[in-house]
């Protein structure tokens, strides 16, 4: 697999993705699934045009920005099209388009989702564009510019007789699925005592690198329930059968990943502005049905919502 390219997100071959979901499932239940998803495919970027007033934010000489993403396998997140080397996904078009505000170049890098904000810090890449959401405790080491809202959610099987999860106590006993190097699993793992403190059996944490792979092991039964994004949740839902979303646990404000002390944060905040102001933010959130996520402004590094 070719890991990077010169120009924004064109011609990265899936092979090895696909046969990773394939491992991973065991039946290549994952790769099907991932391709049988609908994708949309409405242009909401090209359109967008350089404000020299923003531009003029970067740090001195800056044209081209090595950007850090995890392909999931599913949308919204970041996925391929139909021809299987095209990325695409809501942060591939948020990213796309603060890079056209801006008028920079982009170097796109694929990289595991849990591998991509400790790089950060080594100067490895210059941004992370992976759907991360802003805690307090990632904030320490993190700079954060937020486009959007989103958070943890639970789904399941349609035949589950699981109802919505307010407490994690109601998984004791059970497996759950999530992705690996998440907000997901560090919730699962530190609260994993709350079943044995209340003489119950732990729940078991599973945890996976492709959300292909996930799904795959939720609809073969291995797992029970799925704890991953609001939205990708609920776009599961609406577009694979014999699913149901149970509920939102935990919002999360979204945000681009960068250095601690960045000086590219006010240039990326005031083009997410940008988009905003001008119907491009919009245009991207109806793509790919996240209008509940919306903002109202991005922040630099917001305190983790409490919620």
């Amino acid at each position: 697999m070719r890991k990077h390219l010169l120009i924004p997100f064109a011609a990265i071959t899936s092979a090895t993705l696909l046969l990773t979901a394939c491992g991973s499932g065991g039946t290549g239940t994952a790769s099907v699934a991932a391709k049988s998803v609908k994708v949309p495919t409405t242009d909401v970027v090209s359109a967008v045009r350089k404000d020299d007033t923003v531009a003029k934010l970067l740090p001195a000489g800056t044209t081209r920005l090595t950007v850090a993403v995890s392909v999931g396998g599913t949308p919204p997140g970041t996925t391929y099209l139909s021809d299987g080397k095209t990325l695409t996904g809501q942060d591939v078009d948020f990213t796309k388009a603060v890079a056209r505000v801006l008028g920079i170049r982009l170097k796109v890098e694929q990289a595991g989702f849990e591998a991509i904000l400790p790089a950060l810090d080594s100067g490895k890449y210059d941004v992370g564009a992976s759907n991360f959401g802003v805690t307090d405790e990632r904030r320490k080491t993190i700079d954060f510019v937020t486009y959007i809202n989103d958070g943890q959610g639970f789904a399941t099987r349609e035949d589950s007789r699981l109802g919505k999860i307010t407490d994690l106590k109601q998984l004791c006993g059970l497996n759950v699925a999530t992705g690996a190097g998440t907000t997901f699993e560090a919730t699962l793992e530190e609260n994993k005592h709350l079943c044995t403190d209340a003489g119950k059996k732990a729940y078991q944490v599973q945890t996976y690198a492709e959300q292909s792979a996930i799904w795959s092991s939720l609809q073969q039964g291995r797992s029970d329930v799925v704890m991953s994004t609001i939205n990708g949740l609920r776009y599961a839902v609406a577009h694979q059968q014999g699913l149901k979303f149970l509920n939102e646990y935990h919002r999360l404000d979204v945000g681009f990943a960068f250095k601690k002390g960045t000086k590219l944060a006010p240039a990326f905040q005031a083009a997410v502005n940008k988009l905003l102001s001008d119907g491009t933010y919009d245009r991207i959130l109806k793509k790919w049905g996240t209008t509940g996520s919306a903002i109202k402004q991005s922040r630099i590094s917001p305190p983790e919502l409490k919620n």
